[in-house]
């Protein structure tokens, strides 16, 4: 979804107009050129007027959430660790944050109580945000000590009551050696698209040069929003979010989750990857089979490992599981609304009950036919969820006649990052994985966890092909470490059932199929498209 943001994006600074629905829709360049139109040429996006992103904003639902959050908050951040060219220049990069904060609106967010209001260019001074720190001649591991120390100091200078959202720290290494640049942002203010945009942003004002304009300003969306949240299409989903919630979640750890205890500081992290030759097939051949995307594949693996993991445990016998899922939130869901360049968090956050039924854990292994038929339910069960979710955070954020209702926040969340080429050592790009780790949590250790178990996962093109790289992070005193890299083994297993389902024939019968929601003009069952689909193998064999 990210990759497909940025498609628009690029596409309109060719002069082309496509939406990300579009990208989904036609998944050719044949028939998105037949779909896209040249800029002004149809479009129906509402030109705003100047200053129209100046002023209060309504609290979005991830504002909310946000402001649920139990422990210390100002410094509650996001940050990239750039490698820069040697001579960057302390003024060239004042004034290239100037461009940027006065550019994008959110940058000039100021946050007092519960209100949230985005002040005028000019107001926020770069000056000030700006730091150069000498590492000429320093060796990696003086470095990396440098960097954990700066970027603590970064994310501890953040004040959003005060407005400063930002922290600039040019590591200079010197007139021949290439540098290091940490962006540091408060995490209202930003989000994973948000980084696509600002980051070339800021090295075109570090060059001169002039940013694209801003179609929809955050705070137009955040208006729209609100209004959506009482709209009766909204208000609507209600049953179907009840029913969600209504799934059984018996506790999975020692004890219920609690944010005071359980906290950033307790966490502990386990980042395991997945081999080229199985995440390869894993985000193509398995979801071309059936006709879905890469998250039903990664989902419904991970059902069946949390099913299977909890009978193994004692726990639970129920093979229904409630996770938390993360989206963009960038939906297309209210008319005139373009949002390929605008800043902020728009993340979305909401509960979904996945079913993938019980199958024998040597079965998921081998990639037998139940594995098929797991994922045809799970595709289902997501596809029942409209426009990404997004309703559910109106819905209980922002709509005081439902939100009581679905307080309910489940211990597991997910969240697909996408896939990405992995970084080269070139100037202007992420630097190396090693000096980013070294930067350290982006959150005070005192601040509350949310959920008891969190998957966060990307894919990373490398030289030998894609590989699929997951960091589960955990409670620490809910689950010991050999817990939880046992989860992590079943699940990667039952991704590695999933690619033999449909890659040596050990599914012992038909592979793939359509599922009821790709037949949309007809109603049909599951059971029906299976018949249908073995009379017509059936007919193909004997000709």
């Amino acid at each position: 979804s990210i990759i497909a943001i940025q498609l628009v994006s690029r596409a309109r600074q060719s002069g082309l107009v496509i939406t990300p629905r579009d990208v989904f829709q036609h998944q050719t360049v044949e028939e998105l050129a037949a779909t896209a139109q040249p800029v002004g040429e149809g479009e129906r996006v509402e030109a705003e007027p100047p200053g129209a992103g100046i002023g209060r904003v309504p609290a979005t639902p991830i504002m909310r959430w946000f402001q649920d959050l139990s422990g210390p908050v100002d410094g509650y951040s996001q940050r990239m660790l750039l490698q820069v060219p040697p001579g960057l220049g302390v003024g060239d990069l004042t004034r290239a944050l100037q461009t940027v904060l006065d550019h994008h609106d959110m940058l000039r967010l100021r946050v007092d109580g519960d209100e949230f209001e985005v002040a005028e260019p000019g107001t926020v001074d770069a000056a000030p945000l700006v730091r150069r720190v000498d590492v000429a001649g320093l060796d990696t591991a003086a470095l990396r000590a440098v960097l954990a120390e700066e970027a603590e100091a970064a994310r501890g200078g953040l004040d959003p009551s005060a407005g400063t959202m930002a922290r600039l720290v040019w590591f200079d290494a010197g007139p021949a050696a290439s540098g290091r640049l940490l962006l540091t942002l408060h995490h209202l203010v930003v989000d994973g698209v948000s980084w696509r945009i600002l980051l070339p942003d800021l090295v075109t004002a570090w060059a001169g040069g002039a940013l694209d304009p801003v179609p929809t300003s955050f705070r137009r969306w955040a208006q729209r929003l609100a209004a959506e949240a009482s709209d009766p299409a909204r208000t609507a989903e209600l049953p179907l979010w009840d029913d969600v919630l209504a799934t059984p979640d018996p506790v999975l750890g020692a004890r219920p989750l609690d944010p005071a205890a359980d906290t950033f500081g307790t966490a502990r992290h386990l980042t395991l990857d997945l081999p080229a030759d199985v995440t390869g097939p894993l985000l193509t051949d398995v979801p071309a089979a059936f006709h879905g995307r890469v998250n039903d594949v990664l989902l419904t693996a991970l059902a069946l490992a949390v099913a299977e993991w909890r009978r193994e445990r004692g726990t639970s016998d129920e093979t229904a599981v409630l996770i938390d899922l993360e989206g963009h939130g960038r939906e297309e869901i209210v008319p005139g609304v373009d949002l390929s360049r605008t800043v902020g968090w728009f993340t979305s956050i909401y509960p979904v009950r996945l079913d993938a039924g019980w199958v024998d854990p040597a079965d998921v292994r081998e990639g037998g036919q139940a594995v098929g038929t797991a994922l045809k339910r799970v595709k289902e069960q997501l596809r029942e969820i409209p426009d990404n979710g997004i309703g559910y955070g109106l819905l209980r954020r922002l709509n005081p006649a439902t939100g009581a209702g679905l307080a309910a926040c489940p211990q597991i969340a997910f969240n697909y990052l996408g896939r990405a080429t992995a970084p080269e050592a070139t100037d202007w790009g992420p630097a190396d994985q090693a000096d980013g780790e070294a930067l350290g949590t982006g959150q005070d250790g005192a601040l509350g966890l949310v959920h008891a178990v969190e998957v966060n996962a990307h894919t990373r093109d490398l030289p030998g092909g894609p590989e699929l790289s997951a960091t589960w992070t955990w409670a620490g005193g809910l689950f010991d470490a050999a817990a939880i890299e046992d989860l992590a083994g079943r699940w990667f297993a039952a991704l590695r059932g999933l690619v033999a389902h449909i890659g040596d024939g050990a599914a012992g019968g038909p592979v793939g199929g359509f599922t009821p929601s790709d037949l949309s003009l007809v109603d049909v069952s599951q059971d029906e498209i299976d018949e249908l689909a073995a009379e017509l193998d059936g007919e193909w064999e004997l000709d």
